[in-house]
């Protein structure tokens, strides 16, 4: 398989999704200035009609850019969601745990492009059957809550596992899970500076995002015959060795990359 070269960076998707947002917020404007009975129509005097307005104009916009599907219903409920919090008495100290809950569990997705995604456990199954009979070395790129790597440690004591990730509570998680394991390791960190050369098996559940760089860091430093497993998102022009199809109730698909 040929190489992918590395993916040109991006604009930060937090910087599309103000632009969205700013795009919504002007269109609402415009909308009143072009009503010069706003105020008797009720524009205003009903804040979730304009709220709504500014939402789906927001959607639209992200829309047209092409973002992630899952945007569309942040853009669309953001402002009346606002609106309708505004007149609840709820006292600022709420709103900055909130924020810091979120930022602890999610970290800077809008820089790593990657939610947070959850593997189930028929998925850990497909791949602890996909392990050669011999002991391997595997790493989890962003291993979430570690619920994979307990199963696989689980079925596999022979074999070492690693993960790594970068959002400060699940990783925290992930470790209190695992700890007793000696097969087991789980370190805090971003993965793209992991070499990637001592591992036999790579698995990744990231987002189309960094598929191409994750390819090109791949090809770049692990050992030949070892393999990349990605859940869910394929390498764009790259044919995978495999596919496994999962029977769970997303219809998961491993695709098995051989480098």
């Amino acid at each position: 398989m040929r190489k992918h070269p590395p993916d040109k960076p991006e604009p930060s998707p937090f910087a599309a999704a103000l632009l969205a947002q700013a795009g919504g917020v002007a269109t609402v404007l415009a909308l009143a200035f072009a009503l010069a009975q706003a105020t008797q129509l009720g524009f205003w005097q009903f804040p979730l009609v304009p709220a709504l307005t500014q939402g789906v104009a927001a959607a639209l916009i992200a829309l047209w850019q092409r973002a992630p599907r899952w945007w569309l219903p942040i853009h669309l409920g953001f402002a009346p969601l606002a609106v309708t919090v505004y007149g609840l008495d709820i006292a600022p100290g709420w709103f900055l745990a909130a924020f810091v809950l979120t930022l602890l569990i999610f970290w800077r997705t809008d820089q790593s492009r990657v939610p947070l995604y959850l593997s189930n456990r028929r998925t850990a199954n497909a791949l602890v059957a996909l392990l050669p009979a011999t002991p391997v070395t595997l790493i989890d790129l962003g291993c979430g809550l570690g619920g994979l790597l307990r199963q696989w440690a689980k079925a596999r004591p022979d074999c070492r596992f690693v993960g790594i990730e970068h959002a400060p509570l699940p990783c925290l998680i992930a470790q209190l899970r695992t700890r007793g394991m000696a097969n087991v390791t789980v370190r805090h960190g971003d993965f793209w500076p992991e070499p990637l050369g001592g591992y036999d098996f790579v698995y990744a559940f990231l987002s189309p995002a960094p598929m191409p760089r994750l390819w090109h860091k791949a090809c770049a430093e692990m050992a030949p015959g070892a393999t990349l497993v990605s859940n869910s998102f394929a390498v764009p022009d790259i044919e995978p060795a495999s596919v496994v199809e999962v029977t769970d109730r997303r219809a998961t698909r491993l695709y098995l990359y051989r480098v």
